[in-house]
């Protein structure tokens, strides 16, 4: 099988921390994608990022479809989620061109559901029934239990741990080391901070941090 090429929207973050793990993958056997490259807005074209080459702006998209391209975006951001969120979708990318990585040291439940451009990186565990919608990423180490069902644009920290029958709306983070108690909801675009414990439900556009877990402000 020939490999697809796939470019990441975004930049030194996110965004290289998944194109190392696709080389990885390569190394470890497999090629299902071979990392060609970014599309950021701040770098010139012909720069590299850890020695991979910038390849344009996002306004680009189109220019890459043609040339049978895929894409996964890295684009997000705590405060102003909405709009990063508007800014990919305004690019009009085909759902089926959305790139979905998994990384061959993660685990997931054979009965997992996971949405086109959805990233799941190295040691994250994934339980049963549990699903995600577009764009999701689950960074290194990520634990998520069984019957979640997750929306779109949600990221995922490295070392988070998610607990069962969760309901999470789209564009929520879970901070770094964060634990989520079982049976609760996460509104759209909320925020759970590094290394809370979240005991109760959080409403739309809410950051929350500390142990037990408490309202720190809205979002801007």
């Amino acid at each position: 099988m020939n490999s697809k090429k796939v470019i990441i929207l975004g930049g030194k973050g996110n965004g290289t921390v998944i194109a190392n793990a696709i080389k990885d993958a390569n190394k470890r056997g497999d090629n299902e994608w071979q990392f060609a490259g970014y599309l950021n807005d701040r770098i010139q074209r012909g720069e590299l990022l850890e020695e991979s080459p910038v390849l344009g702006q996002l306004a680009d998209v189109n220019t890459f479809l043609e040339q049978n391209y895929y894409f996964i975006n890295t684009i997000f951001r705590i405060d102003g989620q909405d709009d990063r969120i508007e800014l990919f979708k305004n690019l009009n990318i085909p759902v089926d061109r959305l790139a979905t990585f998994i990384h061959p040291l993660s685990y997931i439940a054979p009965n997992v559901k996971i949405g086109n451009g959805s990233v799941i990186m190295p040691n994250v565990s994934v339980s049963s029934g549990t699903e995600f919608g577009e764009s999701c990423l689950v960074m290194v180490g990520a634990t998520i239990g069984h019957d979640n069902q997750i929306g779109n644009y949600c990221h995922f920290a490295a070392q988070c741990c998610v607990g069962a029958y969760t309901t999470i709306a789209d564009g929520v983070h879970i901070g770094l080391n964060a634990t989520t108690r079982e049976n609760i909801s996460i509104g759209r675009n909320a925020t759970l901070g590094m290394g809370a414990v979240l005991t109760k439900n959080i409403a739309a556009n809410e950051i929350w941090v500390g142990n037990p877990a408490k309202l720190l402000r809205k979002t801007k």
